[in-house]
């Protein structure tokens, strides 16, 4: 592997995300050209992101690596989902609850989805930890439905809305609950989320301190420019989609897709590698810092500025949610995978993206 003598690390996973930011800084918006090469310059920033995480997991070890990346990535999100919020427009109050539904059904359905079907159809059947699988669920589903479902429920207020104090008691409840789940992960049960070769030094020597430290740096650099292209190009791809005919919730769909990009091709690298265990953890690990950490954010920022937030599903994304969750349960419930549980679950996913373009 080529690598820069100063840091161990290869010049392209530095010089990409450094030339985005150069790019964005230039600005991107008068010049199709210009937003070519930013879309060019996003997918390889992505790249780097991954091999950056990869380093980073490969020092620390499983779960810490996947929980890592999983923090960055649900840090800036928040971060990108606040600063619009408090910018205001006609959709602010629906935008944490649109950003993380799509989030959670592309988790659950595509990244989890591609990577069984990936791991099936390269070797057969692979195995993880029921354990991790379950406890990871559990926690999943309680967060969802006490955020995304049980405020069409209350009376308090309008449907879809929580009152401030309802607001606050659920989002201290999803932090509890994330807080316990890692908790579990990284200290009380932690054997439950390592696979069996996991422990073994079967792998590569693991990097320097000096180079896991650069890695972790340029990881946050990555993820940095990701989301700030992703919301530079926003314009273009609300444009296109418009053209299209489409609804504007697609908009939301594509930019969180591609905010998730990073996670989702490290979680196929895994699979690939017969590793199902690692893709496991990021996917769920994943969707459980999106919505147990977007919530609380979102409501402290919410009630501070007077912000209004619906946060209650409509009736058909509540049927496609309980849907995805209930297969995800089924097919994650014997420990082992098959490459017809992510044929099921990218269905479930078109399904989601069609009935957004043709409600």
């Amino acid at each position: 592997m080529a690598a820069n003598a100063r840091f161990g690390l290869p010049v392209w996973s530095m010089a990409l995300p450094l030339v985005a930011w150069v790019l964005y800084f230039i600005g991107i918006k008068d010049s199709i050209w210009l937003q070519v090469l930013g879309g060019v310059m996003l997918i390889g920033s992505v790249l780097s992101a991954v091999y950056h995480a990869e380093v980073v997991a490969h020092k620390v070890g499983e779960p810490f690596g996947t929980i890592i990346l999983a923090l960055a990535i649900t840090i800036i999100e928040v971060a990108l989902i606040i600063s619009l919020m408090v910018a205001g427009g006609d959709n602010a109050a629906y935008l944490a609850r649109d950003t993380v539904f799509a989030a959670i059904m592309l988790i659950l359905n595509g990244i989890l989805g591609l990577s069984l079907m990936i791991g099936g159809l390269k070797h057969r059947e692979q195995f993880f930890g029921q354990k991790s699988a379950s406890t990871a669920l559990i926690t999943l589903v309680s967060i969802l439905v006490m955020t995304l479902i049980l405020p069409n429920f209350t009376t308090t207020t309008t449907e879809g809305t929580y009152s401030p104090t309802q607001l606050m008691f659920v989002a201290v409840a999803s932090l509890v609950l994330y807080g316990a789940f890692i908790m579990v992960q990284t200290v009380r049960h932690r054997d439950y989320f390592l696979a069996a070769d996991d422990d073994l030094d079967h792998h590569a020597e693991p990097p320097s301190t000096k180079v896991t430290a650069a890695s972790f740096g340029f990881l946050l650099v990555c993820l940095g420019i990701v989301v700030l292209l992703a919301k530079s190009l926003s314009p273009s791809i609300e444009a296109m989609v418009a053209a299209m005919g489409a609804p504007a919730a697609l908009v939301g769909v594509i930019i969180a897709a591609v905010v998730l990009l990073p996670e989702g091709l490290a979680a196929l690298n895994a699979a690939t590698r017969n590793r199902f265990q690692t893709s496991l953890n990021l996917a769920l690990g994943s969707a459980l810092a999106s919505i147990g950490l977007t919530i609380p954010a979102v409501t402290i920022v919410c009630l501070l500025y007077d912000i209004p937030l619906v946060l209650g599903l409509d009736g058909k994304s509540m049927v496609l949610l309980g849907l995805s969750t209930f297969i995800v349960m089924l097919s994650l419930n014997q420990g082992r995978t098959n490459i017809l549980y992510g044929i099921v679950l990218l269905v479930n996913l078109a399904a989601y993206v069609f009935t957004i373009i043709v409600p």
